[in-house]
């Protein structure tokens, strides 16, 4: 019978290196350093040398005097990575944002980059070009020549309202077996994993405020689970040889 742990597709060195460094927030690690994580996550010392000169040349590393830091693209993925983890809410007064596409004809590779754009800012399609969210982030307004601007107060109930515009549901059943599959796995390379797995879901997490919420709503656990483990992450690139 299948565990959730046979469920953790395996890192590649790239992946764990890479995950390594967006999750501990260390000062920049040395190739000492990163081989003596390496070793603790099974991962031989010439592997590590040829996934860090890999990530050097694809740019999602620079090598500095004082070690690896984290190139600019992965730079920006960590902030985006730090918001979900973070409480990042204020008091909700019943207010939602939007905003609404007004440009028309765009290319495809052009209206696909903004939509990924407005769902990394935690915007819900309501209708084509119309967006929405609660207004309850402490975060600036996305904006983009193309859209408009609005804040609004929706007749319908907020809370299938958010039902709709959301799955709900299965994010919060997703964030509980991951919460599961951390717990229930010793294995460091698999630790990892999960690791990483449960910092992608809580990306998703709409950020909705406590009205809006489902009862058990996992997210502050996932949070807390997460924020463990970094601490975690922190100590492994510390290791003794």
């Amino acid at each position: 019978m299948a565990t959730a742990r046979d469920e953790l597709a395996p890192l590649s060195a790239r992946s764990a290196l890479l995950s390594l460094m967006l999750g501990a927030h260390p000062a920049p690690l040395t190739p000492a350093d990163l081989a003596r994580a390496g070793q603790f996550l099974g991962i031989a010392p010439a592997t590590v040398r040829v996934a860090l000169t890999r990530t050097v040349n694809d740019g999602d590393l620079r090598r500095t005097d004082d070690g690896y830091r984290l190139g600019e693209r992965l730079i920006q993925r960590q902030a985006h990575q730090d918001e979900a983890v973070r409480v990042a809410d204020k008091p909700w007064d019943g207010s939602w944002e939007m905003a609404v596409v007004v440009a028309s004809g765009r290319p495809g590779p052009e209206r696909a980059v903004l939509r990924d754009a407005l769902k990394a800012h935690r915007l819900a399609e309501l209708r084509e070009g119309v967006w929405t969210r609660p207004a309850n982030l402490r975060r600036p307004r996305f904006s983009d020549p193309v859209l408009r601007g609005f804040t609004a107060t929706p007749e319908q109930d907020p809370i299938d309202l958010a039902a709709s515009l959301w799955d709900l549901g299965g994010w919060a059943r997703e964030g509980e077996r991951l919460l599961e599959l951390l717990s229930s796995t010793p294995q460091p390379t698999q630790r990892l994993a999960a690791a990483a797995a449960i910092v992608r879901h809580l990306s998703e997490d709409p950020l909705l405020p406590v009205e809006l919420r489902p009862a058990d709503w996992p997210a502050a656990a996932l949070r807390e689970t997460y924020s463990a483990y970094q601490r975690e992450l922190s100590e492994l690139a510390a290791l003794p040889c």
